[in-house]
């Protein structure tokens, strides 16, 4: 009985196992792995991989970048459950690939002469036929016509089963290659397979895990880091990122993880001589180039070459793509403007990537404890002027009424374009006001002044709190000397109560006759009492209590409505009278002519109300003027050491062409069994049929054909038109 039940668990046991090969091995099983591989991959290309954490937190809160980060969605090609989906697919494979190879193999060999007359006669595809010669001749016929119509032919003679006499069969194959192509198809699966796990972070991800390396979190000088957070030269499989700025060099790579970086040494250095890039007439970059020289660090040679986008260059089995450029420390020159009363100008020097520390600099209110970040400097800006351009169209202050000027404020870069007029508009410089507190301000303003089509060039200073949102821009008019001195001596005259009586006298006595007292008292009212609320007492909790919004706010408080757009109009008028004396008083205490009475002053002063209007609301004590700049440019290059890349080749190849003979090329066999025609000597009959592994119209015209070619039969097999 214990024998028995050992027995009885075997094969129990090895019942199990061979149902776990057959389901392991089945096609089903295979496609529902591709299916979840399919379905990993398009999640692995949406969602951006390796990002740091906080990414996934802005961007889809912290419940979901928690979940992301237990399934490991930010980086699938490296997480458990994917690879060992993969370690599957590539078992399943093989596994089909072992059992049914054999099989193949053997049957490519194999002609199946031994075949009897009758079953010939219940093949789909027969055909009988009496023929004029001996069996023998005629089956040496039929071989013949056979192997040249490419067919692979064997003959065989053996005794007739229905009597005396000696027969013939001639079986003959042709297609083979489509059963080989299954072979292919199947195997390229796993070779694909197996190369991207080479070239994949597999083995980074097993030195981590077995050999000590940790990502890197802080930061530093490169040659400070440790070894445990570098990876040797002899790494055989990496795919990272390296930054030369023009006229140094690195040999270092940075290998991008969710938790930190990891550094692959290389084997030589990249030095870059010139970055080049050319752009389209929309602004696009059009070509990114580089030329460099490696630098090799046991032999000390150096190798020059050009590296361009698609035309990566290699050395000693690593690659090296041209990814990006950046900025590589270009030095820039910048002019403080102050915003506030009180405060004065000065000049600033600082490199793009570094930072310098503002303590009451300006020597006004609001300028203490800043920190003025250097973050990018761009010398191409092409806009788009065909509606609109960057900093959105002006508007007239004296042809509106009050609240369409309220609603041209900062930001009115959302104007519609209906036309594209591409137009470079010259440098930028971008940085960021970083204050005690650690929060950060980004701005972004333009070295030259732009003729946006609103009669007066502008200096666009564009401004986010985060960089999700679009800049929005204070639109400053260039003076008759293209700066923004004019506007600024004008602003600090507005925030002079001395100047604006005087200017408000100024613009009485040019309005009014000297002998209308009365009229005169009262105009000098209206026009003080308007200049005083556009100028404003400064921001009160948070919010700014002048320009267009406080004098409109005035209206609708003390005006009926049916007269508030007549009134609004009138008051419009006068502000824009006093504004104008505002800012000649200020040219003449600068000791500058006067502005002619034209268009383009006409323009600036337009421009100038409503700038005026939106500097209340200006986010900073401070706007940098960028005054000169010396461009550095680096250049971001892809280094790869992929050696799975030539087998991922190679399974593509197969893979091609393994698809290619299973769909297109069907295998055939055909056999013609030819024996003595009973009752009559030296003639023959013949017995015909055809096997195909897919039925189609081309097989059964083939049949037909082909029947008609070898023993004269033209009957079509039954079911076939």
């Amino acid at each position: 009985m214990s024998d028995n039940t050992q027995g009885l668990r075997v094969q129990t046991g090895s019942a199990a196992l061979r149902a776990g090969v057959e389901l392991l091995s089945s096609m089903r099983f295979a496609i529902s792995l591709l299916t979840v591989i399919c379905i990993a991959s398009v999640i692995g290309t949406v969602l951006k991989q390796h990002e740091p954490a906080v990414n996934y937190v802005n961007q889809f809160g912290p419940f979901w970048a928690e979940l992301f980060g237990a399934v490991k969605l930010n980086a699938v090609y490296s997480a458990w459950w994917f690879l060992l989906i993969l370690a599957f697919l590539v078992t399943s494979t093989s596994l089909c690939i072992a059992r049914n190879t054999p099989k193949i193999l053997v049957d490519l060999r194999v002609y199946k002469e031994n075949i009897r007359e009758q079953s010939l006669k219940a093949f789909h595809h027969k055909a009988e036929a009496d023929l004029h010669e001996t069996p023998e001749a005629e089956a040496r016929r039929i071989g013949t016509l056979l192997a040249g119509g490419g067919w692979k032919v064997r003959l065989q003679q053996r005794d007739t089963p229905a009597g005396p006499g000696t027969g013939w069969m001639v079986a003959a194959k042709a297609g083979a290659a489509n059963k080989l192509g299954y072979i292919a198809a199947h195997s390229a699966i796993v070779l694909v397979c197996l190369g991207g796990l080479l070239d994949g972070d597999l083995i980074v991800r097993a030195q981590m895990l077995l050999g000590g390396k940790t990502p890197y979190q802080g930061g530093g000088l490169i040659a400070d880091v440790k070894p445990e957070h570098r990876l040797s030269e002899r790494n055989p499989t990496f795919r990272g990122n390296l930054l030369v700025a023009e006229g140094t060099q690195s040999s270092t790579a940075i290998l991008n993880q969710s938790d930190g970086v990891l550094l692959q040494d290389l084997p030589f250095a990249i030095e870059l001589k010139k970055f080049i890039v050319e752009h389209y007439s929309t602004g696009m970059p059009k070509l990114f180039a580089s030329e460099i020289v490696i630098h090799d660090k046991a032999t000390g040679e150096k190798i020059p070459a050009r590296v361009e986008v698609n035309h990566p260059a290699s050395y000693k089995g690593i690659e090296i793509y041209q990814s990006s450029f950046d900025d590589g420390g270009s030095h820039l020159k910048l002019r403080a403007v102050p915003m506030v009363a009180g405060a004065k100008p000065f000049d600033i020097e600082g490199v793009v990537g570094n930072s310098t520390e503002l303590t009451n600099q300006g020597g006004g209110p609001g300028s203490d404890k800043l920190t003025l970040e250097f973050t990018a400097l761009r010398t191409i800006n092409v806009e788009n002027f065909g509606g609109a351009g960057p900093g959105g169209a002006g508007v007239d202050v004296r042809k509106v009424d009050l609240r369409e000027s309220v609603e041209s404020r900062l930001g009115a870069a959302n104007k519609t374009v209906t036309k594209k007029e591409l137009r470079n508009v010259g440098p930028s410089v971008s940085y960021k006001l970083r204050d005690a507190a650690g929060q950060a301000r980004e701005f972004h303003n333009y070295m030259l002044p732009v003729d946006t089509g609103d009669g007066a060039p502008v200096f666009l200073l564009g401004v986010r709190e985060t960089p999700a949102e679009p800049f929005r821009y204070l639109r400053v008019p260039a003076d008759d000397k293209g700066s923004m001195d004019g506007f600024m001596r004008m602003k600090a005259a507005l925030a002079d109560e001395q100047a604006r009586e005087a200017a408000v006298r100024r613009y009485v006595a040019q309005a009014v006759d000297p002998s209308r007292t009365d009229l005169a008292e009262q105009l000098r009212q209206s026009a003080s009492r308007a200049l005083a609320l556009f100028a404003g007492r400064g921001m009160v909790d948070g919010k700014p209590t002048g320009g267009l919004q406080a004098v409109s706010d005035f209206m609708e408080a003390n005006v009926p409505e049916a007269e508030r757009a007549r009134a609004g109009e009138v008051l419009v008028r006068i502000l824009n009278g006093t504004l104008f004396e505002v800012a000649q008083l200020s040219r003449q205490r600068a000791g500058l002519p006067p502005l002619p009475q034209d268009e383009k002053t006409q323009g600036f002063m337009t421009q100038a109300v409503l700038s005026l209007s939106d500097a209340q609301i200006y986010p900073a004590p401070l706007v940098f003027e960028l005054k000169d700049f010396t461009q550095v440019q680096a250049s971001v290059f892809q280094v790869a050491r992929a050696p799975g890349k030539s087998i991922v080749y190679l399974g593509c190849a197969l893979l091609i062409l393994g698809v290619f003979a299973m769909l297109y090329v069907r295998e055939r066999r055909v056999w013609i069994w030819v024996a003595p025609h009973e009752g009559e000597g030296g003639r023959s009959r013949a017995t015909m049929a055809l096997s195909t592994n897919r039925k189609t119209m081309d097989g059964d015209q083939e049949f037909v054909q082909l029947a008609q070619k070898l023993i004269g039969a033209g009957k079509a097999p039954e079911g076939t038109a």
